[in-house]
């Protein structure tokens, strides 16, 4: 039987690729926040997500310390990767660039600029995550 787990260069690729990504993160006394987000990745760099500041994501990210985030494919062959690790740094906004970069992943050009002119300020935050932990799933491999 083979697998269908990908290896380390398949999952980075995987997840450099453009797909909305779900956030989760624990939360005491409450079931674990999960909820979609946009992200940038380079194969063997951080894990890279621009929120507001003081939103329930921020939130929990900051007292938590780590997070899991998962992308897939929703059409045949089916396929996702899980990278969980710890938050490296969340405590200031991303550059012009990598507010840029984030957003022309799921934007056309001039959306995408008009989208970071409008939601980038001071209460902006990046979060860096470096991750550590891998699951992935490759139905194609069957």
């Amino acid at each position: 039987m083979s697998s269908f787990v990908m290896t380390a260069e398949e999952r980075e690729a995987f997840l450099s690729e453009v797909h909305i990504g779900v956030l989760a993160v624990e939360r005491e006394g409450r079931a674990p926040l999960a909820v979609p987000v946009w992200y940038d990745y380079e194969p063997g760099g951080e894990l890279l997500i621009w929120m507001d500041g003081g939103s329930v994501k921020d939130k929990a990210i900051k007292k938590a310390g780590r997070l899991s985030l998962v992308a897939q494919s929703e059409t045949l062959p089916y396929k996702y990767v899980t990278a969980e690790g710890p938050v490296i740094a969340n405590d200031t906004p991303p550059t012009r660039e990598q507010a840029l970069k984030i957003a022309h992943r799921y934007l056309p050009e001039d959306e995408g600029t008009k989208y970071v002119d409008g939601a980038l300020s001071d209460n902006s935050v990046l979060v860096r995550v470096r991750p550590e932990k891998w699951l992935s799933n490759d139905q194609g491999k069957a």
